[in-house]
């Protein structure tokens, strides 16, 4: 439910998108949803490793998407019987004035294509928090420096992390009420490159009570959180979003789907075995995705319809994921623990991925 190619997130991933279709279809995967960057919309808002690509495609300008759902809809086509592609977003809220213009990419007036967005958060006042250590520092000095210019008085004995932190979880709050995305992209990205990523912020009552209403607002409005295994490729203990977070998701009545946040085909299904592992030590018993109807392509516009001339978007159906397949199909041995990983991404894929899913497991 969440992936990027380098065709269309030039100088930030790697590969071409049919690349990234082709390895999801020989590695057994039922369904992939596409989710390249949305625009950008001042080159300040735009990674250093983006700026150093063709000037053309590193432009905060529209062509790029538009060529990224003409593309994304021939391979829905192309590749039809072999896998379900949705065709999505990840939007980037960097500011609230990004709001308007993420709701507009997924008009279903104007993109009756796109199935659903990913709503993100990689910025807190405008700065990245998860490029590198020092540009995250950068970052909470800046807010830090912030609070003290309009407070001449601020408490010295407030953490400037935690601080950091409550700001983290206000602006995704924001973002949540503006945009009501269908899933929440890594929940607690904030805790990457932080002082501490393995801290259990149930015991920081600031930061901790954020978290709480963040997560009543999506469980109210539908939202899936993802369990985003691209935490562990990036050498965290656990996926996001972490276990204290999970849990209290969970008991709200939470829904999780399951991605990697692949950028390229060398990240496809990395540590989804551990992550497996960790909804499953969690009570997790099932993951979410979406069925469109139809599929390929858009439904028929009605003949008389003005507001819909190019096709209405497809009927999207919730299609629930068992983790385990139970029975004698659990000793079905595909490099993870108890063959039950052939639901994701199916028999053989350890060889198909040349090991980059992590080593065989047995079904102990």
């Amino acid at each position: 439910m969440h992936s990027h190619s380098g065709q269309f997130c030039p100088g930030h991933a790697k590969d071409t998108l049919e690349e990234v279709i082709q390895l999801a279809v020989a590695a057994g995967f039922k369904t992939i949803g596409l989710t390249e960057h949305m625009p950008r919309y001042a080159k300040e808002d735009l990674y250093p490793e983006e700026l150093k690509t063709d000037p053309e495609v590193s432009s905060p300008s529209f062509p790029l998407h538009q060529a990224y759902l003409v593309e994304a809809s021939r391979l829905q086509a192309k590749y039809a019987s072999q896998i379900h592609i949705l065709i999505a977003f990840e939007g980037e809220f960097i500011r609230p004035s990004y709001g308007p213009a993420i709701l507009s990419l997924a008009d279903p007036l104007v993109y009756p294509q796109v199935d659903y967005f990913i709503g993100s958060l990689h910025h807190v006042g405008g700065l990245p928090i998860d490029y590198d250590r020092d540009t995250y520092l950068r970052a909470r000095s800046s807010y830090v420096a912030s609070l003290a210019s309009a407070d001449p008085n601020p408490d010295p004995a407030r953490d400037p992390e935690d601080l950091f932190h409550e700001r983290y979880y206000d602006e995704q709050h924001d973002m949540l009420l503006a945009l009501r995305p269908r899933v929440v992209g890594h929940f607690d990205l904030i805790r990457l490159l932080s002082d501490d990523p393995a801290r259990d912020p149930s015991l920081r009552p600031g930061i901790w009570s954020r978290i709480l209403r963040n997560l009543r607002v999506a469980v109210q409005a539908g939202a899936w959180l993802e369990c985003n295994t691209s935490a562990l490729r990036k050498g965290l203990a656990e996926p996001y979003p972490a276990a204290p977070v999970a849990r209290a998701y969970l008991e709200m009545g939470g829904r999780f789907t399951f991605s990697d946040d692949s950028h390229g085909i060398a990240q496809i299904a990395t540590n989804y075995p551990r992550g497996l592992d960790y909804l499953e030590s969690l009570g997790v018993t099932e993951v979410w995705t979406l069925e469109r109807s139809p599929h390929p392509g858009v439904a028929a516009a009605a003949a008389d319809s003005e507001a819909a001339p190019v096709g209405a978007k497809a009927e999207l159906k919730e299609k629930s994921v068992p983790l385990s397949l139970g029975g004698a199909n659990r000793s079905v041995d595909v490099g993870v623990k108890a063959g039950r990983f052939d639901r994701f991404i199916g028999v053989g894929v350890a060889a198909t991925l040349g090991g980059k899913i992590g080593p065989a497991r047995s079904s102990a």
